[in-house]
């Protein structure tokens, strides 16, 4: 099932390949083979865009979150469930939300657009995370979409005010013996003093538990998230981290982003805005936040540079690319997608590019700079900490592949650009999406572009 990159995310292609079943746009079949019967689903075309689209893994079932609604449907596309999520009187300007204390500004009937779907295979619950009330999160029964909880009395519960379906993204980290996290990154849309920009949340077993969505540390001085600056937005008044890909491999957690930054091109004396894509990693058992660090990255084929990042998946590498990149099969793979140049992240250019990275190089290259900076080189170097130029503190330990730093140089950034292994390119219909797998020891990957094709 493919749709038009403003109806659905990367993680819609998952599902879709899984079901061997194609739509377009407007929800009209498409055979791919003449003789084979597609499954296609329309939702109520009142309600405006599908956002996001999970697979439970154990039934095969699917959750698609949409505007004002989610739908849980069966591996053949019948509606099994449906559960309102809006609309509902609201106003952007409320903060706290009206829920909570009476808002001055006009109420009127405002969309529920779903901005995070996930699966707590743990707990058996879906989270439900939308844009009404500077977004808080329904937690629904699996089974029958049934609230379980929806927390929204502490400062928090809210996690970002963005009304774009693609402006959150999350990552849960489970445990046996205690209660999984949940880390949260978004854009803040010029409000860092109400939203982090990352953070880790409790997710308590109780749904309606005061903790739930708590910081998972927090007292008057140190806390488990990171806040952007607000001197930061004097020097680029749109400055926001867009996270485009979260995952977590090993004792990690990681994030994609773009963001814009001021740099300065050769031979000028003036400064011009540029995004740049860069990795973001932080350990799981980091309360403190004192392990973020940021990577550029990107990718160059015949002088082309490609620095936009679009979509991203993490694979194995599988033995036959195993053996050209020199790592092993089981080895985790970035397959990503970025477009030409790094100036317009609003207007992609069409050219773009397919590039795969290895985890373990990229994180090699972050044990490199650590070890640096705790040597007491050069400055903490993280582009949007503009109050100064920071410099590394240097410290007599040792620093190996789980180094999780300490309250001294951090936040940190790496300067100089991870490049890709560029193994596909696409001039005129720029790809917007992929997913990769191993089959027979062959990596293969799934690629979505701009006008609704795939590609493998």
């Amino acid at each position: 099932l493919i749709m038009s990159p403003a109806m659905w995310k990367w993680t819609c292609l998952v599902s879709h390949l899984l079901l061997s079943t194609t739509v377009s746009p407007l929800g009209r079949q498409q055979p791919l083979h003449p003789k084979r019967p597609f499954i296609t689903f329309t939702g109520d075309q009142a309600e405006g865009n599908f956002n996001h689209l999970v697979v439970d893994e154990r039934t095969g079932h699917i959750y698609l979150g949409a505007v004002n609604r989610i739908y849980k449907l069966s591996s053949d596309l019948k509606v099994l469930v449906t559960h309102q999520t809006g609309p509902d009187a609201d106003n952007p300007k409320c903060y706290p939300p009206r829920i909570v204390q009476t808002c001055n500004e006009p109420l009127t009937p405002t969309n529920n657009i779903n901005k995070m779907l996930l699966i707590d295979y743990k707990e058996n619950r879906l989270i439900a995370c939308g844009s009404l009330y500077q977004g808080i999160c329904k937690l629904l029964r699996l089974e029958d979409l049934f609230k379980l909880g929806e927390p929204f009395h502490k400062k928090e519960h809210y996690l970002s005010g963005v009304n774009e379906s693609g402006s959150v993204f999350g990552v849960i980290v489970s445990y046996s013996n205690m209660d999984d996290k949940l880390f949260i990154a978004t854009a803040v849309d010029g409000k860092p003093e109400y939203f982090p920009t990352i953070s880790s949340r409790k997710l308590t077993k109780n749904s309606e538990a005061d903790g739930m969505f708590a910081y998972v540390f927090h007292d008057e001085f140190v806390a488990s998230m990171i806040k952007i600056p607000s001197d930061t937005f004097t020097i680029i008044p749109d400055f926001d981290i867009y996270y485009i890909y979260g995952f977590s491999s090993g004792n990690f957690v990681y994030f994609l982003t773009l963001q814009p930054e001021m740099i300065s091109p050769p031979g000028s004396t003036t400064k011009e805005q540029v995004y740049t894509s860069k990795l973001v990693r932080l350990c799981k058992e980091d309360t403190a936040f004192n392990s973020y660090v940021e990577v550029p990255i990107g990718c160059e084929k015949n002088g082309v540079e490609y620095r936009l990042l679009q979509a991203a998946y993490l694979s194995k590498a599988g033995a036959i690319l195993a053996r050209s990149l020199g790592v092993g099969p089981e080895d985790d793979i970035l397959f990503t997608v970025f477009s030409k140049g790094q100036k317009r992240k609003m207007k992609s250019l069409d050219e773009s590019a397919l590039c795969i990275f290895v985890l373990k190089k990229i994180n090699d290259r972050i044990k490199d700079r650590l070890q640096s900076c705790y040597r007491g080189e050069g400055t903490l170097d993280l582009a949007w900490l503009k109050v100064k130029d920071i410099p590394c503190s240097s410290a007599l330990l040792t620093i190996d592949d789980n180094f999780c730093g300490l309250d001294m140089n951090a936040p940190l950034g790496v300067s100089s650009m991870v490049r890709g292994l560029p193994i596909f390119t696409e001039d005129g219909d720029r790809m917007t999406s992929v997913i990769a797998y191993v089959y027979k020891n062959h990596s293969l990957a799934f690629v979505g572009t701009k006008s609704g094709k795939l590609k493998k």
